[in-house]
């Protein structure tokens, strides 16, 4: 299996452990990961941290990765105003291919209307929102409804980046036992 290749969508005012986290350990247990936004250049976190947007959404299609992630913080409501954004999301959920929101992430996917019927949590903040979109918002640590990946809140960020890493193929035991780099 070729190196999975994630797509993390970023702008200003992101969450910093909620990007910098999963970005680490999918990183480490073999994925690519490429950081995508309205445009290049430096982003910052709510908390000082910075990221760099690699590339715009302009040069990117859905096709090009395995999953896609969307930290939270402010980023999400940043990126839901951006018609790129919301339909890069929309073509991504509708790939059926894994997507990893955290916190204030499902903001974006309530924007590309992809939530009708299904099962996620969010922070509490947003779980009317989400049950105006349509979705089902339930409070748990980690909600798994078919390619949609969710969990609430930083303290949560453990079985968020295990999730991720299982559903591109490099599960924990994989890491563990140095296969992650042949993938499953």
């Amino acid at each position: 299996m070729a190196r999975p290749k994630v797509v993390m969508v970023l702008a200003n005012n992101f969450e910093d452990s909620e990007a910098i986290d999963p970005k680490n350990h999918l990183e480490s247990l073999g994925a690519e990961v490429v950081t995508v936004g309205p445009e290049r250049g430096q982003v910052q976190g709510k908390k000082g941290g910075t990221l760099e947007v690699e590339k715009s959404f302009a040069e990117v299609a859905p096709d090009e990765f395995d999953m896609l992630v969307i930290p939270g913080g402010g980023a999400p409501e940043n990126l839901r105003i951006v018609d790129e954004a919301v339909d890069f999301t929309r073509r991504f959920v509708a790939s059926g291919k894994p997507v990893g929101a955290i916190c204030h992430g499902p903001q974006l996917l309530i924007s590309a209307d992809v939530l009708g019927g299904r099962t996620l949590t969010s922070v509490n903040k947003i779980r009317d929102d989400i049950r105006n979109a349509g979705g089902n918002y339930v409070d748990e640590e980690l909600v798994v409804d078919d390619n949609l990946i969710t969990s609430r809140t930083p303290k949560d960020l453990p079985r968020f980046n295990e999730a991720l890493g299982k559903a591109v193929g490099l599960g924990t035991e994989a890491a563990m036992s140095g296969a992650a780099a042949g993938g499953q």
